[in-house]
């Protein structure tokens, strides 16, 4: 089979002041997942613009990108698509307003961890389990 499409994936890392990171559990395709909140880049969008997209689809709120801090080194396929390449690119992101995580879409519930005991065990995706092990060793 030939792996010939890109799926192009940006992920948000909100932490609050507590030291806690903002996680999401849904439903994908019938499997539960757990990852960061973000998603599709689509067609003519930047990834910054993508970003701010989705979590003002996901939660209702409005957000800014700090920092980049991960972008996919390695040939990861898709999950779902086996002729997709993921990949996925990570912010650090903090809201401009207050953030309230009870205001969220339908299907996707969020919840904080403690990102001093975050590990690749709490997420469900390949490349979010790298990302989680990279938050614990930068505190």
């Amino acid at each position: 089979m030939q792996t010939d499409k890109f799926n192009i994936r940006v992920y948000g890392i909100l932490i609050n002041e507590q030291q806690q990171v903002l996680v999401c559990d849904e439903i994908i395709k019938g499997y539960p997942i757990t990852k960061f909140p973000g998603g599709g880049l689509e067609f003519g969008e930047g990834t910054i613009d993508c970003i701010k997209r989705e979590f003002l689809e996901e939660t209702n709120c409005e957000i800014e990108v700090v920092k980049h801090f991960y972008t996919t080194d390695f040939f990861q396929p898709s999950a779902f698509h086996p002729n997709h390449q993921v990949i996925s690119i990570y912010y650090i992101v903090k809201p401009i307003k207050g953030f309230n995580i009870e205001r969220t879409e339908a299907g996707i519930n969020f919840r904080w961890v403690d990102i001093k005991i975050i590990s690749a065990n709490d997420f469900t995706l390949p490349i979010d389990k790298i990302v989680g092990d990279m938050l614990i060793k930068n505190q």
